[in-house]
């Protein structure tokens, strides 16, 4: 009986393993169907708009912004900024009632795409071997534009298409430099901040990330990703 099991399980867990290996490969030219962070909105109430675009149908400011905002070593990392999560790890034994991150874009990125919303460290695990995954698979422009259709950008908005539609009412591929800086201020927290109207946190925090674009613009490695 046991044997009988044993075989059972490890067949089980080998087309599991192959069946989301694929997936992922898939997943380097198909937009993903759903999340389930997308359905979480949707069964909360928050209904879901989202519309994936193309990487050429985003302007240029808004991937320069979220980088500038979220990962500024996007670049340079292969997947995890060690540095930024010692100091996330300290701070956080320090004050323990105010959890600090340190995700990178393609952190984010695996957690939307293939996970849930949490920090049990099962889900911390799983999210490592995803983000490890899709760096060597998909590569940082397709994970850039997975990640700019995928992201929350507003109670039941995700995806910098609907986000801009949203907001300022025109398509992702016109968004100039202060309207791409406002969306990339609230993705600390989509629920709480909004582009438009802004409040003076946003502004405050958008000013700040056009000043990063402006120094990140320069970058070779940068150029390569957003342009």
């Amino acid at each position: 009986m046991i044997p009988r099991t044993w075989r059972f399980l490890k067949k089980f867990f080998l087309i599991l393993f192959v069946a989301q290996l694929l997936y992922i490969i898939l997943l380097r030219w198909v937009d993903p169907p759903f999340t389930f962070t997308q359905l979480g909105d949707w069964f909360r109430g928050y209904g879901l708009k989202r519309d994936y675009v193309d990487r050429s149908e985003m302007s240029r400011n808004i991937r320069l912004a979220v980088i500038s905002s979220e990962d500024q070593l996007f670049a340079d990392h292969s997947g995890f900024d060690w540095k930024s999560i010692e100091k996330a790890m300290d701070y956080n034994k320090r004050k323990p009632n105010r959890v600090h991150g340190a995700s990178t874009i393609s952190q984010q990125t695996a957690k939307n795409v293939f996970l849930w919303q949490g920090r049990s460290w099962i889900r911390k695990a799983m999210e490592t071997y995803f983000t490890f995954m899709i760096e060597h698979i998909w590569g940082k422009k397709r994970i850039l534009e997975v990640y700019l259709n995928v992201i929350e950008m507003g109670p039941g908005v995700f995806g910098i298409e609907a986000a801009s539609r949203h907001y300022f009412h025109k398509s992702a591929a016109n968004l100039s430099r202060a309207e791409a800086s406002r969306i990339a201020a609230c993705l600390p927290n989509p629920k709480k901040f909004f582009a438009s109207p802004a409040s003076k946190y946003v502004l405050y925090r958008s000013v700040v990330i056009q000043k990063q674009m402006t120094i990140l613009a320069a970058d070779p490695d940068i150029q390569k990703i957003i342009n």
